[in-house]
């Protein structure tokens, strides 16, 4: 049998390195495909590293991006959970138990009806979302609102023009504070445009467009109900990009000390800490403390001038040098102390 190889024209048999060496560069060829960019250029890359897309079910948002989302979300519910307490005057209970994205028709589809929807704005960003809230609920919340003692009530129809008009009110608490929690992202302002009974007629986005869908459970006493928030991904777009930069860990390398900045409470401005001055302590036998009378002069260390503790409120925060300004003794901060 003849071998026509350009490599091996005297048709000598391959060693098992040669042999091992042409396997290894077919394996490697298989595990390769090649990419057209956006530019037309093409370029090989591993498979592994190319990711399936789904164009029936979409989503724009990646696992990381998610992950930060849920944990913005559950500090939104929290503070909340606490307004709605204070506004309606008795506990409510929020717990988020769903955050995923869909496509805009199936989330309309899963709205139950009857249902109360409440079209809203986020200006100045793009889209309209959308709150569900179940019927029993609001009229729960209205009630509760008109006096009654927050029970739930017994009808599940739609809300008449002066309960969805109260009911705004609640809402308002729901989107004002989602706009509230971004406030250090961007200043947003929530705008009600109408309502809706059913998911059905809903048609302020394509089908296909991705929803970032909030399923939260409320509990007010014997009423046990879900609310749906849904925000476009246009609307989260900005907010995302934003939070990439902390997702991003060359980011993360370049500014290490990155991160949001206290908020001052404005309550506290007239608070009052008492401060005290100490330095280190003078050491002496009992028996020269028991003989100790007015006009004795204890003789101290020149150095402990330099290492005055101020103390705020019995915590030794700062230390400093002992001086005077004016006719007052006066310490001079020099180091924090860190706890």
């Amino acid at each position: 049998m003849e071998t026509n190889d350009h490599n091996n024209p005297a048709g000598e048999v391959l060693s098992q390195s040669e042999v091992e060496r042409l396997l290894a560069q077919v394996a490697e060829q298989e595990s390769k495909a090649t990419v057209v960019k956006n530019d037309g250029e093409k370029e090989a890359r591993l498979k592994d590293s190319i990711q399936a897309y789904d164009f029936r079910n979409p989503s724009l948002l990646a696992a990381a991006e998610l992950r930060k989302l849920r944990v913005e979300h559950d500090q939104y519910i929290a503070r909340l959970a606490a307004l709605l307490s204070i506004y309606l005057r008795m506990e409510v209970g929020l717990q988020m138990s769903k955050l995923q994205t869909l496509p805009y028709g199936k989330f309309t589809e899963s709205i139950a009806s009857p249902a109360h929807i409440v079209l809203f704005k986020v200006e100045p960003l793009r889209g309209i979302c959308v709150l569900d809230i179940n019927p029993r609920l609001g009229l729960t919340m209205v009630d509760r609102l008109m006096g009654g003692a927050g029970h739930s009530v017994a009808q599940n129809n739609d809300l008449s023009d002066i309960e969805a008009a109260l009911l705004d009110q609640v809402m308002q608490i729901f989107i004002g504070e989602w706009c509230t929690h971004w406030r250090a992202v961007q200043e947003l302002k929530p705008v009600i445009l109408g309502h809706e009974n059913s998911g059905q007629f809903l048609q302020t986005a394509h089908s296909d467009t991705v929803m970032l869908v909030i399923t939260l459970e409320v509990r007010m006493a014997d009423c046990l109900e879900q609310i749906q928030l849904a925000f476009p991904y246009a609307t989260l777009e900005p907010i995302v990009r934003q939070l990439g930069v902390g997702l991003n860990p060359e980011a993360q390398i370049a500014n290490p000390a990155a991160g949001p900045r206290p908020r001052w409470n404005p309550e506290l401005e007239s608070a009052k800490i008492p401060i005290s001055a100490e330095w280190p302590a003078l050491e002496m036998t009992a028996r020269d403390l028991v003989n100790l009378k007015v006009g004795d002069v204890l003789p101290l260390d020149a150095e402990v001038v330099n290492s005055v503790r101020l103390r705020l409120a019995s915590i030794p925060k700062f230390t400093g040098r002992l001086g005077s300004q004016g006719d007052k003794w006066a310490v001079e901060i020099t180091q924090t102390i860190k706890s």
